[in-house]
C-alpha cells in the first residue's frame, strides 16, 4: 500500500468513527470526505468560486490571487473564480483565463501556494456566453464587427441589472446590453474542445481537479 493510500484509508476510518461523536452535525462537517480515488479532503467547508477581478494582464493569475487562495487553504476544497476558456468567453473585467500555457504557468503558482499551505483547490471553467460583450474583444485580432459579440445558442439577451451590462470596464461605465451572435454549428461543436484544453491546461497547472460554471446563462460545453 503506497503512502498516499494509506492516507485516505486512515482518513475513511476517522470519517467512520466520528470520534465518538458521530452523531453530531459538526462532526460530520469536520469529518474527512472521498472525492475519487485519490483525493480525500479533511473536512466538508467548501470555499464557494467568487468572481475576485484580480487577474493580471492577459488573463494571467497574479500574486495576490496566490496570497488570497493560500489563506483560505483550510477550507476541505477550494473552488476557485470563474476562469475563462477562450478569447471568446470573456465577460468579466479581468477575470482570469486557462487556455493557453502561459496560463496555465500563471496558475502553476497558484496552486502551489495553497498545496504548501496544506490545502486542495479546483479550476471553475467558465464561458460567459451571452453574457458577455464586444468591449471584451477590443483590439483582439480576428475578432472584427459582428464577430466581436458574444455568443448564444440563440440571439436573445439576458436581462441584465438595470438593463445595463455589468463588469465592463468602459470610460463610460456600464454599457447597453448586446443581443448575442447565434453560435454556429461549428462553433458549437468547437466549445466542449475548448472545455478538454482548458482541462487538461488546468491539471498541467497543478489544480486538484476542475467544475464547470453554468449558471446565469453561461455557455456549458
Amino acid at each position: 500500500m503506497s503512502a498516499g493510500e494509506e492516507n485516505i484509508k486512515t482518513a475513511e476510518q476517522k470519517s467512520s468513527s466520528g470520534d465518538g461523536d458521530s452523531g453530531s452535525a459538526f462532526a460530520q462537517l469536520l469529518s474527512p470526505l472521498r472525492l475519487g480515488p485519490d483525493l480525500v479532503i479533511p473536512n466538508r467547508v467548501i470555499m464557494a468560486p467568487m468572481t475576485r477581478g484580480r487577474s493580471g494582464a492577459n488573463g494571467m493569475a497574479s500574486a495576490i490571487m496566490a496570497e488570497y487562495y493560500a489563506q483560505r487553504s483550510s477550507a476541505g476544497l477550494i473552488i476557485s473564480e470563474g476562469v475563462h476558456t477562450s478569447v471568446l468567453a470573456r465577460g468579466w473585467y479581468r477575470a482570469p483565463e486557462i487556455f493557453t500555457q502561459e496560463h496555465s504557468k500563471s496558475w502553476k503558482v497558484v496552486t502551489d501556494r495553497v498545496h504548501e499551505a496544506g490545502g486542495r483547490i479546483f479550476c471553475q471553467l467558465w464561458h460567459c456566453g451571452r453574457v458577455s460583450h464586444s468591449s471584451f474583444r477590443d483590439g483582439v485580432e480576428g475578432y472584427d464587427g459582428e464577430m466581436k459579440k458574444g455568443v448564444a445558442p440563440s440571439p436573445i439577451p439576458h436581462t441584465g441589472l438595470n438593463g445595463k451590462q455589468s463588469f465592463t470596464k468602459l470610460p463610460e461605465g456600464e454599457a447597453d446590453i448586446e443581443v448575442p451572435r447565434e453560435l454556429t454549428l461549428e462553433e458549437i461543436e468547437a466549445i466542449p474542445a475548448e472545455y478538454k484544453n482548458c482541462a487538461e491546461r488546468a491539471h498541467a497547472a497543478g489544480f486538484d481537479g476542475v467544475e464547470i460554471h453554468s449558471s446565469n446563462v453561461s455557455s456549458l460545453g
